[in-house]
């Protein structure tokens, strides 16, 4: 029997403004394997915002995304084949402001990676959002995770979340760099389980949400045992385990 977690705060807008949302981080690997269970499963994390790797990139990828989008009660934001991957989906509460697909510099011999970003409102409150997925080269992953910051910054809002498949675990120098420079949401407030890889006997933490200073983090975790995500479901669904937030973005005052 599945060990439900603690409940995860929901979704909803304060009187002042401020946004509780949720965030979920998610590689999909192209939606290669169970297409139904992946839906289960993020129909049942109730996201605000997906944060998508490994999206389809090739022949009718803008369906495919739509596609799944769409029968998980969300639209496409951004991303896809024209980011290497990344994706961007979020429900009708976000207000999007733009969108870019930036594409980092290329190592001839290795894939290209790109990230998907966008800035959007959600209640009262303007927030930068990145999805990432990092190389497998160990020495490319830090530079990227420069890069990454960077992008962060550059949208230039009260608040930034970048998630994504970091390719190592906390103890390497890529998800170091970014845990320094921003809140690593697991650490600041761990809820389900830790693990994401691979998803059939996750032994290693390195799909990950972080956010700027200034979100606070109520909880973040890999949601085996909520409400509706089965472990079977997250077995088949894809290699990845994901990575749901919730995460309250106060109001400016």
């Amino acid at each position: 029997m599945d060990q439900s977690p603690p409940p995860l705060p929901k979704s909803r807008t304060e009187p002042d403004g401020s946004a509780v949302i949720r965030v979920l981080s998610y590689n999909i690997r192209s939606l290669r394997d169970d297409e139904e269970a992946l839906v289960r499963v993020i129909r049942a994390c109730e996201p605000d915002l997906v944060l998508v790797q490994e999206a389809p990139r090739f022949f009718r990828w803008r369906k495919h995304a739509a596609r799944l989008a769409a029968k998980c009660d969300l639209v496409v934001l951004g991303g896809g084949a024209t980011a290497t991957g990344p994706l961007l989906l979020c429900s009708l509460r976000v207000f999007v402001e733009r969108t870019q697909d930036v594409l980092l510099p290329h190592t001839p011999g290795l894939h290209r990676r790109g990230l998907a970003t966008a800035v959007v409102r959600i209640g009262g409150v303007r927030l930068g959002v990145v999805s990432a997925h990092l190389s497998l080269d160990r020495g490319q992953r830090r530079e990227q995770a420069d890069l990454l910051l960077d992008r962060v910054a550059a949208l230039d809002t009260p608040y930034g979340i970048a998630a994504g498949d970091v390719n190592e675990g906390p103890d390497g120098p890529a998800f170091g760099r970014l845990a320094g420079a921003l809140q690593d949401c697991w650490s600041v407030a761990p809820w389900g389980g830790e693990r994401t890889f691979p998803a059939a006997a996750p032994d290693r933490r390195i799909d990950a949400v972080f956010a700027t200073a200034g979100v606070e983090v109520l909880a973040c975790g890999v949601p085996a045992g909520l409400a509706g995500v089965s472990a079977t479901d997250l077995r088949s669904a894809t290699d990845h385990l994901p990575v749901l937030a919730a995460l309250r973005l106060p109001a400016a005052t």
